[in-house]
């Protein structure tokens, strides 16, 4: 499916990919990893030809179809199941067509197409998929303009998930997706029937919904088998590995120069130690997989202090007068409380952390803090308040304003800026050192409570495992809103559930969380059909004699359905079986005859297909005609 050879890339004078080679087969569901800066999004726009490299080969399959997800999120007056709908320009154009079209043989072939498209499943497929990445029935009918650009991202995620590339890519699809949006994003890429490439820091999403992980590192690419954990694992074996063959190579190469030395000057052994020094120039050091050590945060300790830090009584709080978002909230916060704050977007969850960090206060009830309480709130809109053409050491020094500069940089120094990057401008930084300023920042005056909304959205793996040690070092409470469960399963005990204006412990862990997320939603959909079969309803006798008249009708359309699927199924083996590598070893008489006998085998299911599918339109259409007429 995808082929990347000998492939040459650097910006200025830093090489981003050094002859970078590796092969990722059809139907496989890739991870890129590697730490921030190192190219990962460039390879994408490599992959997808938006720039050229200097040297070296980016190969698709001719005939896939390629999908990501674009910069710009979509918009205009029209809805959000139109959008998704109207991304497919095929569907689209066959549905247009079909209006207008009169030749008979045209129109048979526009059906036929639709049907292998699968037209008719087409709105209830953008359903889904805007439904599990967070737009219920009503959302999906609002202009797609209404939304935020974030919330249209989601729509434009949604588009490409719905056109089925042949090659799907990816490019941290997760940022803009609550903590539920990524467990649904995670089940539909683990059952997706095509090729997937994935760039990442979500462990979770890496572990459960891809096959192999390709890291890039030093420039090269190098894939392994299983999901992160498994990566992890085999990587630092193999330094383990390399190290201990460079230990004995040098102990070796330390022996063969003492031996050199000692009698390079005399006449019995000078053969002899000409030919070690032979051998120690062909003896190549062997080049060890270093790993790059992690900058680590250091949140200051607070002092102690009494608990409650906070308690809510009967509080509502909102931005609209009378149009309160959260109501009637009994809660308190003690100082060694880790909570994590569940909840779909839009439920009202920042806006919790807002009145918790002050910055709303309550429409109602009371908010009863110690007067000496400090919070620090990290929030990712905070990111974009940072002055662009000021420092890092600007920033500080206006928080500490009558301390020396070594003091100062001190500090930024705890957060990982030294001399290099303290004076830079904030606009040359990259994201997670952004963020990592931001922590600086909002961590300065030794909070009792850190409330932390989405913080690992610009950390690489191992800054986000860099985090988790210093939530979990920290001696103040936490309260955490993160798409990220293993960060959220690593630092909190308990769980928050924000959902219809309320706030409410949760008793159980994430899986339980998952598995009730599950259930509500299947709640929603049964619910959602008998709302819309109450409102058809009109007679019941009726409706029971015309049932009884299509029952044969229904039977013979799912039947045909069924044999359409079988030998789909069928066909897709087959030619898995012709796609094996192993096949072709076999280049003898009894090889060609096995491949032959492989090819009129699928030749015949494809026959044996366009006749179920003729046989299935047809029941369609007398289907469709037989309530019409009892419509009428």
């Amino acid at each position: 499916m995808l082929h990347v050879t000998d492939l040459v890339y650097r910006i200025g004078d830093r090489v981003l990919l050094d002859r970078a080679t590796v092969g990722i087969p059809a139907g496989h569901k890739v991870g890129f990893v590697g730490r921030n800066g190192v190219g990962k999004s460039t390879l994408l726009k490599l992959i997808l030809g938006e720039i050229a490299p200097e040297s070296g080969a980016v190969k698709v399959r001719p005939s896939a179809r390629v999908g990501h997800v674009g910069q710009e999120a979509p918009d205009g007056p029209q809805s959000l199941i139109a959008t998704v709908l109207e991304s497919n320009k095929e569907l689209t154009a066959l549905n247009k067509e079909a209006e207008t079209a009169t030749d008979p043989h045209r129109v048979s072939e526009i059906h036929t197409r639709l049907a292998d498209i699968g037209a008719h499943t087409a709105e209830a497929r953008a359903a889904t998929i805007l439904s599990g990445l967070g737009f219920d029935e009503d959302a999906q009918a609002r202009p797609c303009q209404s939304y935020s650009g974030g919330w249209r991202m989601r729509v434009a995620l949604a588009c490409v998930l719905f056109n089925e590339p042949d090659l799907l890519l990816l490019d941290e699809p997760t940022n803009y997706l609550d903590l539920e949006g990524v467990m649904w994003l995670e089940n539909f890429l683990k059952t997706y029937p095509y090729t997937v490439v994935i760039v990442s820091h979500d462990r979770d999403l890496l572990n459960k919904a891809v096959s192999h992980i390709v890291h890039l590192e030093n420039g090269k690419l190098n894939l392994y088998t299983g999901g992160y954990d498994t990566f992890e694992k085999m990587r630092r074996e193999n330094i383990e590995r390399q190290m201990a063959l460079k230990t004995r190579q040098e102990s070796e190469r330390r022996r063969i120069q003492a031996f050199v030395d000692r009698f390079r000057a005399k006449a019995n052994k000078a053969k002899q130690a000409q030919s070690r020094v032979k051998l120690l120039e062909k003896m190549k050091p062997i080049a060890t997989m270093v790993e790059e050590g992690t900058i680590p945060f250091n949140f200051p300790k607070p002092d102690p202090l009494s608990s409650p830090l906070i308690a809510l009584e009967n509080v509502s709080v909102g931005y609209d007068v009378g149009h309160p978002v959260l109501k009637n909230l009994d809660l308190r916060i003690d100082m060694d409380d880790r909570i994590a704050l569940l909840g779909a977007n839009g439920n009202g969850k920042s806006t919790f952390a807002k009145l918790l960090a002050t910055k709303l206060a309550p429409m109602e009830g009371k908010l009863r803090k110690s007067r000496v309480l400090r919070v620090g709130y990290f929030a990712q809109h905070q990111l974009d308040e940072l002055s662009p053409k000021q420092s890092p050491l600007d920033h500080l020094v206006k928080l500490m304003p009558d301390a020396i500069e070594a003091k100062v940089r001190a500090r930024l120094g705890s957060f990982g800026f030294g001399a290099d990057k303290a004076d830079r401008s904030v606009e040359s930084l990259s994201g997670g050192e952004k963020a990592r300023l931001m922590f600086a920042l909002s961590t300065f005056e030794n909070p009792h409570l850190l409330i932390m909304d989405e913080p690992t959205n610009h950390l690489d793996v191992d800054s986000r495992e860099a985090l988790i040690h210093a939530i979990n070092e920290y001696d103040g409470a936490v309260l955490l809103i993160s798409h990220d469960r293993h960060l959220v399963e690593a630092c909190v005990d308990r769980l928050w559930i924000v959902e219809k204006g309320d706030v409410k412990r949760f008793e159980g862990d994430l899986e339980d969380y998952r598995d009730k997320l599950l259930a509500d939603r299947a709640g929603e959909r049964r619910q959602g059909k008998d709302k819309k079969v109450n409102h058809q309803k009109v007679n019941r006798k009726e409706q029971a004699e015309a049932r009884a008249k299509l029952a044969p009708l229904r039977k013979a359309v799912s039947d045909a359905e069924s044999r359409v699927e079988a030998l789909a199924k069928k066909l897709a083996i087959g030619e898995k079986n012709m796609a094996n590598p192993k096949l072709y070893e076999d280049m003898s008489s009894e090889g060609a005859a096995k491949i032959a006998k492989f090819q009129a085998a699928i030749a015949e299911v494809k026959n044996e297909l366009e006749e179920a599918e003729a046989i299935w339109l047809d029941a369609e259409t007398a289907l469709d005609e037989a309530i019409q007429q009892s419509a009428e």
